[in-house]
């Protein structure tokens, strides 16, 4: 049967079909004319909102093991005052953007931490033996990350005001973000960055 399949030519134009659905395919889902140091700036972004996300299986274990609330609107509202006083040579319309991006972050740390927790009392987990210190271990990353996201994202917002920047930023965060609470946790994240302004 192999044989047949060679002598009458068969097995080389399937293998020429599928190498061109393939491209046909990667062609209707790869944004078009994307140069690539806005595809690495984009990628920067999402690689920083990783692992800031990272960061809230920390923060669900040391909650777990203190029983302290995931939600602190308090100190939400305060990471968010501090962060617009940090903004100074900022608009009123970049420092409302900022805050909306933070929130969205802080709102998807907590669906991951929600999940944990929900995972966690379900199969009756026990107290972690060392958990990740608040103070000592969690804000300090936070504080490395805050920055850098800043920085990260004055340079990938110009971009998504093209159609083709928020399409490619989609689909990469289907790779470099976590994908937690079924992919609930990524699109919250992402969610302020894909609404046109």
């Amino acid at each position: 049967m192999t044989s047949r399949w060679k002598t009458n030519g068969w097995l080389p134009w399937l293998c020429k079909v599928l190498a061109i659905s393939l491209l046909l395919s990667a062609c209707q889902t790869t944004p078009v004319g994307m140069p690539v140091a806005e595809q690495q700036k984009i990628d920067r972004l999402l690689t920083l909102m990783d692992q800031r996300l990272n960061v809230a299986v920390m923060v669900a274990q040391s909650k777990w093991n203190s029983g302290a609330p995931i939600n602190d609107p308090v100190r939400e509202q305060k990471i968010l005052d501090d962060l617009s006083a940090s903004l100074t040579n900022a608009g009123e319309g970049e420092k409302s953007f900022m805050r909306r991006f933070f929130q969205a972050q802080f709102d998807a740390g907590k669906l991951i931490q929600l999940d944990l927790h929900a995972q966690w009392r379900k199969d009756k987990h026990a107290r972690f033996a060392a958990p990740p210190d608040l103070a000592r271990d969690i804000r300090p990353e936070l504080d490395r990350l805050t920055p850098l996201l800043i920085d990260a994202l004055r340079q990938a917002r110009p971009l998504l005001r093209q159609a083709s920047a928020r399409q490619y930023l989609q689909q990469r965060s289907e790779v470099l973000v976590r994908g937690d609470a079924d992919g609930a946790a990524r699109r919250e994240a992402v969610r302020v960055l894909l609404e046109a302004d």
